[in-house]
């Protein structure tokens, strides 16, 4: 039987000493930034040792330092706050003052420069936020999450969130987590965790500029409000002129804000409001010729000139937390989000060989209406179970989505193609004849249960389980013909895990988990998809990890194979078209080090080596049947490296240095598209001007190389790519007051 443990509820005087202690630690002398990093992560020549305040809890906490992180508790790879040391699997913790100190201000950007084996393929249509993870690729393998809240992806786009100036930490749990977050999540989950209110004051401003006109100005403010309220007010704005011409210019604002209320010792309200609103680049990719990219065309973009993209998310959060004794916590989280987003563009582009044209197809507008409303629950209880100390959290979750699409599908658009010179054109107007109407509206209802359970058999030895059963429900109405239909889904995850710890900085563990994937983006299913199965797959994963060295190091190994059925898969060329592979499986292993080597230098390092491919995928072309089976998956790379040295060469003085590495990839099934591997260095360099201040310098793409992120395909000829930041150069001052 389970038997909880009574303790004395003493935690409403541990918080108000916590509080007291930090207020007057604070006032010694002001931050340099919110979240920035003790001396163990940075040298101290640089930064300075302030404080942060938790993910979770209402008092503050140091912050977590640079490297893995792996006795940092997280909630992304467990509901139970355990941290990666105790979890039967692979997670990374980058912390923002991280993302931040390396030039890294999108959320992209710090997953896939910090975190082992994560890509990018961002592009318009998918919100700019798609990535790659262990031979799986896209916003419905590799699921989103915003303070733990799974953000639910609407025809294979996600905008929010995007800038990484609000964010605490970013939590990174590779392989299956549908048993966490229900479907979506056979590659991974991502979930950004936001600073919270402090009672500590903090006062923090940035600006920055550089290279094509780039612009940044970010406000951190928080504090008391009275003894019982706490705030924290984050704002920032970025824009430039963009390396793109014409219409290669973006501009975004991010708000964030939230409340606390410390109602009892043990009781606490959280209201928060964020507002993301992005008008990225309209760029849709840059043609090929003759299988390559003309230095000539290289920053040239081939939209018309009236191309408009424009996302603007609204997201609140009321959470409730209830501690009624050190061994119970109640958690309740009441979310609504809206996404209202609006495409004006031709998004295709091909050099034509007989004319020695661009000729430019999908003349697209389209429309998302979506507003997201949701409650999620938990309780976590400690107690013994057999005789042995146990941790059990059991919830719900329930979501309603509605979901509208206008687009002009039906329009002259659909069909339209222009040819321009690769030189010298006239981009031309967006056709007044092609513009969108409603198309379709889908209304979803979802709902969950889980529970996960830590079962301490000794001193060096857990078993960790957990379980999700997901139920969904969808109606879609054609807005033309007003034909409607059903379709309900339902799935169950779970997971086995256990951890052995040799020493009390070591662990090995072993785990067995499963995960489903929607039938393309769930609630924007069509009807042609909807007689589809639902994804499943299955994980095992092999692993070790530890720190060294009195902490100064960490590592971690981990191998896993994921098999993965039923997958759904966009057939290259052909927009809006979607087949079901029979069976798609990687097998991988990666590894993470981390070591201050001196007090002056640091490194931090990551690899990803896999074995990505179809095991069974047929397709019908020209009428043959033709198999892909041994191919590589689309847009996935079987390696990936990341590497980033610091060197604190001078008092108030240090460099860094950090190297990307992605392997070749290809844009269609038969592997006849290919990108290639590439490979950046960028660079930083950083004075301590004044206890309170920093001035840093950046430099991105250091040698100016030409590399793609995502990519399309016709007939298996690569047709134009997506290419990625040129060099560029960035100086930002950052002060406390």
């Amino acid at each position: 039987m389970f038997v909880f443990r009574k303790s004395p509820r003493s935690r409403g005087r541990t918080t108000r000493r916590l509080l007291l202690a930090a207020t007057a630690f604070a006032a010694s002398g002001p931050p340099l930034e919110a979240s920035a990093q003790p001396a163990a992560g940075e040298p101290s020549s640089v930064l300075l040792d302030t404080l942060t305040v938790s993910g979770d809890g209402v008092g503050p906490t140091r912050a977590a330092p640079v490297g893995l992180n792996l006795r940092t508790p997280d909630r992304g790879a467990s509901r139970l706050g355990l941290t990666p040391l105790e979890t039967p699997g692979s997670v990374d913790i980058i912390s923002g003052e991280t993302a931040r100190l390396r030039g890294q201000d999108t959320i992209a950007e710090a997953v896939t420069q910090n975190a082992t084996g994560i890509t990018t393929i961002a592009a318009p249509g998918n919100g700019n936020g798609a990535f790659t993870s262990r031979g799986f690729s896209g916003p419905n393998s590799i699921q989103q999450l915003y303070d733990g809240t799974r953000l639910f992806v609407g025809a294979n786009t996600v905008t929010f969130p995007f800038d990484t100036w609000n964010v605490e930490r970013i939590e990174v749990l590779r392989g299956p987590a549908s048993v966490l977050y229900g479907d979506g999540a056979i590659g991974g989950v991502i979930n950004v965790v936001t600073k919270k209110p402090t009672f500590t004051p903090v006062n923090v401003v940035r600006a920055g500029v550089g290279s094509d006109g780039i612009a940044r100005l970010a406000l951190d403010s928080g504090g008391p409000i009275g003894d019982a309220v706490a705030y924290r007010l984050n704002v920032s704005g970025n824009r430039a002129g963009g390396w793109m011409s014409p219409e290669g210019d973006f501009r975004n604002l991010a708000i964030s804000g939230a409340l606390l209320l410390q109602a009892t010792p043990d009781l606490a309200f959280t209201l928060s409001h964020d507002l993301g609103y992005q008008e990225p680049a309209r760029y849709w990719g840059t043609p090929l010729v003759e299988g390559r990219i003309l230095d000539r065309i290289r920053f040239s973009n081939y939209n018309v000139r009236d191309s408009k993209i424009t996302w603007a998310d609204n997201w609140t959060q009321f959470k409730t937390e209830w501690t009624p004794s050190a061994d119970v916590t109640i958690r309740n989280t009441a979310y609504r989000l809206q996404s209202r987003r609006h495409w004006l563009d031709v998004e295709t582009y091909a050099f034509n060989r007989t004319t020695g044209l661009v000729d430019r197809s999908d003349y697209t507008e389209i429309y998302h209406q979506q507003e997201q409303v949701g409650n999620r629950f938990d309780a976590a209880f400690k107690g013994t179970l057999l005789g042995f100390r146990n941790d059990f959290l059991a919830g719900f979750d329930v979501n309603h989505v509605d979901f509208r699409h206008t687009n002009n599908f039906s329009t002259v658009g659909s069909g339209l193609v222009t040819s321009v010179p690769l030189v010298g054109y006239d981009p031309g107007l967006f056709p007044v004849n092609g513009r969108a109407s409603p198309a379709y509206a889908t209304s979803t209802d979802q709902a969950s249960v889980f529970a996960e359970n830590r079962l301490i058999l000794s001193d060096r030895l857990s078993f960790l389980s957990g379980v999700r059963f997901d139920a969904s429900n969808l109606q879609r109405e054609n807005l033309v013909s007003t034909a409607q239909f059903e379709k309900a889904y339902q799935g169950l995850g779970y997971r086995f895990g256990l951890v052995f710890n040799p020493t009390p900085d070591t662990a090995l563990y072993a785990q067995v988990a499963t995960a489903t994937d929607p039938v393309n983006s769930l609630i924007t299913l069509s009807q042609s998809l909807s007689g589809f199965k639902l994804s499943t797959g299955e994980q095992v994963e092999v692993g070790a990890k530890g720190v060294f060295w009195d902490g100064r190091g960490e590592w971690t190994l981990a191998g896993y194979r994921i098999v993965k059925d039923n997958l759904i898969s966009a057939v290259p060329g052909q927009p809006n078209v979607a087949t079901q592979v029979g069976r798609q499986s990687s097998t991988g292993v990666e590894a993470a080090f981390s070591l201050q080597v001196t007090p002056l230098w640091r490194l931090d390092a990551n690899l990803a080596l896999l074995r990505a491919q179809y095991d069974a995928f047929d397709q019908t072309v020209d009428g043959a049947t033709v198999s892909y089976a041994g191919k590589q998956p689309i847009d996935v790379p079987e390696r990936v490296a990341n590497l980033w040295v610091n060197y604190a060469f001078a008092p108030r003085w240090e460099a860094r240095v950090g190297f990307q590495y992605v392997g070749e990839v290809f844009s269609d099934f038969g592997n006849t598209a290919r990108r290639p591997a590439y490979g950046l260095v960028n660079l930083g360099l950083d004075h301590q001007v004044t206890p309170a201040s920093r001035l840093s310098f950046r430099v991105f793409n250091l040698f100016d190389k030409v590399y793609a992120i995502s990519g399309n395909a016709v007939d298996g000829v690569g047709t134009n790519w997506l290419l990625g930041r040129p060099r560029s150069v960035e100086v930002a001052f950052t002060t406390a007051f």
